[in-house]
């Protein structure tokens, strides 16, 4: 059983495949005993003895043990005002205003499965016998809130997942200023941080630091997860690195503003705490009302970063991704945007159709400018209709037309956004998220919908139908354009007024999920300006997102190689375009680490390069199996070398390998021996570009000489190997 309640020592004891996961009774409260390695052993009373309190230090009249004091204890749950002075997971605020929060043992549950999540993502059991569930009731006389900590186990993954629920049951409303998902407390601060950080084009850089005294924290509060900052973090041992040392990853499931605290103490202890941003939240919970937190997947690894990664990439493929598309081989596509950006016609889409299907590509995606009376950035958003004047003959005949050429169509939609210059903004200005009697701030000369709202979400829904029921369309890109200014809603009073930000988002997944579900055959992506917002809980509506707006090569290796440290190459979108900076041999290998695709004018291509791309669509079809449902192995991450990259994937049975080796820069000399991971040592490998044949032994402790000549900037190998039976 991964979940175990020892009743004599009040231990509860999650294992996982590789690894434990303890929580104690102690004085009435919960205390964090142990995460880590799996160890068989329940005896952990002792771990939390952190030395004899300083007697400033506050202590409760009730406890008669010298030894404890919330000051100093690693608390499971940790709130605020009654004696824990770091970083608090709880605050509630009374009627009278008051904010101190105490939570203690009340009861618990162990069983099979995973409940859903009301109205928000969440990782899920295909079958109840692939996890158990902990649910931690605790309580606060005072106000009434029963809180209930949500702990799955995944039997077949080193995964844990925590999410919270408040539940007013007594009789005074009172309101929630701060829920984290996760509160989690190591016995020392010998970690390195990990977060991904970035801007627009370049997001999900790597940023690593050693922790310090303090409080480390990354955020955001533009509400959505952001290009700026990842809702991941790890805590890796300070002397691990991609393939050895403790390494624990947090991932929050959630798309709105989040917080991802890290404090160490004088102790030299550290915790994390991680959820939804404080800052401009509040919930108001009135009696008989409940709060559900979004869900954080913690991983642990005890062979570093890499197995981390792994571990999350094998979770979200098969516990968190749905639908039809789940497992299902997806077209490979070409995006109108880069070739004509809003300048086209039904001519123009039919040519691109005919040029793509010459070579091998399946699907065409018509993206912004098909709507309204939408020429540029400043128009129609929300007008959700056909721009007769654009597409002479409509829509269907397009469609018709493509199709006509054994060519899937695709279209691009932003639901999420409104253009002051629309009908629906003149029809209801209200329905635009402001602040009533201030200016409003535009970006990219575009306002948001108020998401908030049920009117607005079925206003979107319905003109979203009517186009999609009537029309072949086999893929749908969702676009988020920019960030929240001005966060409010007409239909939030005072006392509501910070629970904008939250609503939002629930409003956003709850119009997805509607879309989804009445239309499971499409494929859909997710799309934020690029990357803003390539978190869990987009995935767990839509099975990829569009990774950057940015699709030069050599670029693209630091913002995929920090995307693949929580997302798996399924996940991520990933385009061909006409990007001078390599030949178009390097954009494929780099692209093809994702989920593959092109976004030019194959009207502008060499004859040279149209035969280059027939080649990369027969190697799409071969490597789509070890890229989507094996195992990566990051071998040179681009930061860590000036003048190369690697990476790699193995099938789960061994039995086929894929590496790929970029040249960022040319090196001093021509010398380039890269040797491989996650081989069978056993197995005999043929090399499909030469016949060569290999052990597994050799390719990973030896090497793979590909020195050939002049090493470049810019130049590629990819090697696909399989075993020889």
């Amino acid at each position: 059983m991964p979940i175990t309640f020892d009743e004599k020592r009040k231990i509860f004891k999650l294992d996982t495949l590789d690894s434990t996961y303890a929580i104690g009774i102690r004085e009435g409260y919960l205390i964090h005993l142990y995460y880590g390695k799996k160890i068989p052993d329940d005896n952990l009373l002792d771990l939390p003895f952190r030395g004899y309190f300083a007697t400033i230090s506050p202590k409760n009249v009730h406890v008669d043990d010298y030894k404890f004091s919330l000051d100093v204890q690693p608390m499971e749950y940790s709130c605020n005002g009654s004696g824990d002075y770091r970083l608090a997971a709880l605050s509630i605020k009374d009627s009278m205003g008051r904010t101190t929060t105490d939570i203690r043992y009340l009861d618990h549950k162990i069983y099979d499965g995973k409940p859903k999540l009301k109205g928000l993502p969440a990782t899920y059991c295909n079958d109840d016998s692939e996890a158990q569930t902990l649910e931690l009731i605790t309580i606060d006389k005072f106000t009434g809130a029963k809180v209930t900590l949500y702990y799955t186990a995944f039997a077949n993954y080193s995964v844990v997942t925590e999410s919270v629920k408040v539940e007013n049951t007594g009789k005074e409303t009172f309101e929630i200023e701060k829920v984290a998902s996760c509160c989690v407390n190591f016995p020392s601060m010998d970690y390195n941080m990990i977060n991904l950080s970035g801007v627009w084009s370049r997001e999900r850089r790597v940023i690593t630091r050693h922790l310090a005294h303090g409080i480390q924290s990354v955020a955001s509060k533009r509400g959505s997860s952001s290009h700026n900052h990842n809702p991941f973090v790890a805590l890796v041992d300070d002397k691990g690195g991609e393939d050895f040392g403790d390494a624990f990853g947090f991932n929050l499931v959630y798309s709105g503003n989040f917080s991802a605290d890290i404090e160490t103490d004088y102790l030299d202890c550290t915790r994390l705490v991680m959820g939804i941003n404080p800052i401009d939240f509040t919930w108001v919970v009135e009696p008989g009302d409940e709060f559900q937190s979004p869900e954080v997947v913690m991983v642990y690894s005890d062979s570093g970063m890499g197995k981390m990664s792994r571990t999350f990439h094998d979770l979200y493929n098969n516990n968190l991704i749905r639908g039809e598309w789940k497992n299902k081989k997806r077209p490979l596509l070409i995006n109108s945007w880069e070739g004509s950006g809003f300048d086209f016609d039904q001519e123009t889409l039919v040519r691109y159709a005919k040029e793509a299907k010459k070579l091998g590509i399946e699907l065409l995606v018509m993206d912004d400018g098909w709507f309204g009376h939408r020429d540029s950035d400043n128009s129609s958003l929300g007008d959700w209709f056909v721009n007769e004047s654009k597409l002479k003959g409509g829509l269907t005949k397009l469609i018709e037309r493509v199709n006509a050429e054994d060519v899937q169509f695709g279209i691009w939609y932003e639901p999420e956004m409104i253009s002051e210059d629309s009908e629906l903004y003149k029809a209801h200005p209200d329905w635009c998220v402001h602040v009533e009697g201030r200016e409003q701030s535009p970006a990219r000369q575009q306002y948001v919908i108020d998401m908030t709202r049920q009117d607005v979400r079925d206003c979107i829904f319905n003109q979203m139908y009517d186009v999609l029921s009537k029309n072949n369309i086999a893929y749908l890109k969702w676009d988020y354009n920019r960030a929240i200014t001005e966060p409010a809603s007409v239909m939030l009073d005072a006392r509501h007024s910070k629970e904008f930000f939250h609503r939002f988002i629930l409003g956003t997944y709850e119009l997805m999920d509607r879309i989804t579900s009445a239309f499971p055959h499409i494929l859909f992506e997710s799309c934020a300006g690029g990357g803003g917002r390539f978190d869990a809980g987009m995935l767990y509506y839509m099975p990829q997102a569009w990774a950057s707006d940015n699709t030069d090569p050599i670029e693209r290796l630091t913002i995929q190689f920090g995307t693949t440290m929580c997302y798996p190459a399924s996940s991520m979108g990933a385009h061909v375009s006409a990007c001078d900076r390599t030949g178009i041999e390097t954009k494929a290998a780099v692209a093809m680490a994702g989920t593959f695709g092109y976004e030019l004018d194959p009207k502008e291509m060499s004859e040279e390069d149209k035969e280059k791309v027939k080649e990369q669509v027969k190697n799409y079809h071969r490597y789509y199996n070890v890229i989507h449902f094996g195992d990566l192995y990051r071998i040179i991450a681009p930061t860590d070398d000036e003048f190369k990259c690697a990476w790699e994937y193995v099938a789960k049975d061994k039995s086929e390998a894929l590496l790929t080796v970029v040249i960022k820069n040319r090196a001093p000399h021509d010398f380039l021996l890269i040797k491989m991971k996650g081989l069978d040592p056993e197995k005999m490998y043929r090399d499909e570009t030469d016949g060569e044949i290999y052990s597994g032994a050799l390719l990973m402790n030896a090497g793979i000489n590909l020195t050939d000549g002049t090493l470049s900037a810019g130049r590629s190998f990819i090697r696909y190997f399989t075993e020889v039976k």
